[in-house]
């Protein structure tokens, strides 16, 4: 079901049949935010695992914007507010451990939730570990220098070896902070959460989840 955090932020709930579970889970989706795909992943997550998951917008009240339009405003995107709104959302799965995990733009700033101490396992997936030039705003900071504030080592991140956005120079520099990484030969930006993406791997897909559920079931 649709809710607005503190913030006024949408965000998308799911709960198991029997109420908030023990288990709480955030989503921060790609630059397109909150649709049907992440609604489902959603809605899976918390089918599949008995979990509360809860996703939210990266762009309230902007949720109009194209693909272009939100390059265009990510140089407006604050890390006070994403982090803000990343905790609001682990409060209103009303659950005792909270994870968190997100893809692409969503898989940047998973990484910068490590430094809030919210939430026990991280799992971005080819999160940017850099901020795109394109990107980069007034209120933003690096992830790498906000993660080195939290733990690292509750960090497991999915990555392609074919993506530009995590050039290996970066990976090996996430690596060197203690997270652990999984990388994925050939696998280009994107490969994991979303079928219809030309650059979707099925079996690379099905071992990162794989993956990813036993170290959030950890």
């Amino acid at each position: 079901m649709r809710i607005h955090l503190p913030s006024g932020t949408a965000a998308e709930l799911v709960n198991p049949e029997a109420g908030s579970a023990v288990r709480g889970l955030v989503v921060v989706p790609d630059i397109m935010g909150l649709r049907p795909l992440c609604d489902g992943i959603v809605a899976d997550l918390s089918e599949a695992n008995g979990w509360s998951v809860c996703a939210f917008e990266l762009y309230p009240d902007q949720e109009h914007l194209d693909l272009e339009g939100r390059y265009e405003a990510a140089t407006g995107l604050r890390d006070e507010r994403v982090l803000g709104d990343a905790i609001a959302a682990a409060d209103a799965t009303g659950a005792a451990r909270v994870a968190i995990l997100g893809f692409c733009m969503g898989g940047m700033y998973v990484l910068k939730t490590v430094s809030t101490g919210r939430f026990d396992r991280h799992c971005p997936f080819y999160g940017m570990i850099r901020v795109p030039e394109r990107w980069k705003g007034p209120e933003q900071a690096e992830p790498l220098d906000i993660l080195r504030k939290g733990d690292a080592s509750s960090v497991l991140a999915v990555i392609g070896c074919d993506d530009p956005y995590t050039p290996p120079g970066d990976v090996d520099d996430l690596e060197a902070t203690g997270a652990t990484v999984v990388r994925y030969e050939g696998a280009d930006h994107g490969f994991a959460h979303d079928p219809s993406r030309p650059s979707h791997r099925a079996a690379d897909a099905a071992d990162a989840w794989k993956r990813v559920l036993e170290w959030l079931g950890s």
